[in-house]
């Protein structure tokens, strides 16, 4: 009896022993992750975090991981970033230069903040769901709704056979956590073992739900601090970006443009007799017009395009990728918007439409840096306006 009770004990403190080992990684990692998230405020560095906790060897171990965030305003839930390798011998690779590197989790994260993110083919089908914030977004739209984890194991998962998720990833087991912050759910993080097909126990299950809690207090934190900085960068009365983010995000992609050996066109509007409408009918309807102006000038540009307002009644568009052909008939179809638009009191005081006036300068062909590009493309506004006002002039160098 002696003996046996003995070896009840041995078993039982191996056991303890095991459980307190355990218990002592789980904190680490929720140390390490922690510490990690608390680096920055940047919500793509934030989700890269999470995600690679999520997926890491020395974090929750997961082979893939995504997260899906709730848009409010658009009644929407997008997905944002995946992080797994698309392919068993892909992620042999992966895993294996991170055990000889001995990658940790900081090293990874240190990586992704020096290095460009590498777009692979899981993160951009993430990043291609939007789904409506309805009962058609299924087992997302649940886990959302009733606040708690969702986990989908081989032998049920032919009831879900029509869910969006089921459709695409094709996985036999998944889990779905609700990122909490202060009792909102502001999205969702998704996990699975795709590779490995290794079950998901409800010990990862518990921590993966301890982990979102922390997790969706960091992406709303995260999500705070860039509607902050966006705000900085906009302009108060029109709501398009400010003369100084402008400056900045030429800089910005006439950079990226000459490291792509790519075309960047820049157009310069300003709106033809805007003083004497000012003038006669004051400022605030003057500033009525800027404002339906921007929307127009908004709603009429491509989604890649950047619009800001240069300051008073001048406004300027960046057309990435596009030559000055093909910055002209953009250019002439936005004149054309405009004219056709009906503004208040315009034929009263001005006997027509209110129109502009907009000048085109390209990358490379016409400058080579932002100066010289806003300068020529300023110089073309200055003969639209000299050949009579609403017109399109693109520069050329005169002979």
């Amino acid at each position: 009896m002696l003996i046996n009770s003995l070896a009840m004990d041995e078993k039982e403190t191996e056991f303890l022993k095991k459980e307190l080992e355990k218990a002592k990684s789980e904190l680490n990692i929720f140390y390490e992750i922690s510490n990690a998230m608390r680096t920055t405020l940047k919500l793509e560095e934030i989700l890269y975090i999470i995600l690679t906790g999520v997926t890491c060897h020395h974090g929750l171990g997961f082979n893939r991981a995504a997260l899906f965030l709730v848009d409010e305003d658009k009644k929407i839930i997008e997905g944002k970033m995946g992080i797994g390798p698309d392919t068993g011998e892909e992620a042999a690779k992966i895993w294996e230069e991170i055990e000889r590197k001995k990658l940790t989790l900081e090293d990874l994260i240190e990586n992704f903040k020096t290095k460009r993110f590498r777009k692979s083919k899981w993160h951009n089908l993430i990043c291609s769901i939007k789904l409506e914030l309805s009962k058609s977004a299924g087992l997302i739209y649940e886990a959302i709704l009733d606040k708690m984890p969702l986990h989908v194991r081989k032998e049920v998962l032919k009831n879900y056979a029509s869910d969006p998720l089921v459709k695409v990833f094709n996985t036999e087991e998944f889990v779905i956590v609700p990122l909490l912050a202060k009792d909102k759910v502001i999205g969702v993080l998704y996990a699975d073992n795709f590779i490995t097909q290794h079950p998901i126990s409800l010990d990862q299950i518990k921590m993966l739900n301890m982990f979102a809690n922390q997790a969706g207090l960091a992406i709303e934190n995260s999500k705070l601090y860039e509607s902050t900085l966006i705000q900085a960068k906009k302009d108060s009365l029109t709501s398009l970006w400010n003369h100084g983010y402008f400056q900045e995000k030429l800089q910005e992609l006439l950079e990226e443009a000459k490291k792509n050996s790519d075309s960047l066109s820049l157009l310069m509007i300003d709106i033809d007799d805007f003083k004497k409408y000012n003038d006669t009918f004051g400022h605030l309807e003057g500033d009525k017009i800027l404002k339906t102006l921007s929307h127009i000038l908004l709603t009429q540009s491509r989604k890649e395009d950047f619009v800001a307002r240069y300051g008073g009644e001048e406004f300027c568009i960046i057309l990435p990728s596009t030559d000055k052909y093909s910055a002209f008939q953009i250019a002439e179809r936005l004149r054309k918007a405009i004219e056709s638009f009906k503004f208040k009191g315009q034929e009263k005081l001005l006997g027509r439409n209110l129109t502009v006036s907009i000048g085109v300068a390209n990358f490379p062909q016409d400058a080579s840096n932002k100066e010289e590009l806003i300068l020529k493309a300023d110089k073309a506004l200055y003969k639209a306006k000299s050949l009579g006002k609403n017109k399109v002039c693109v520069f050329y160098e005169e002979t």
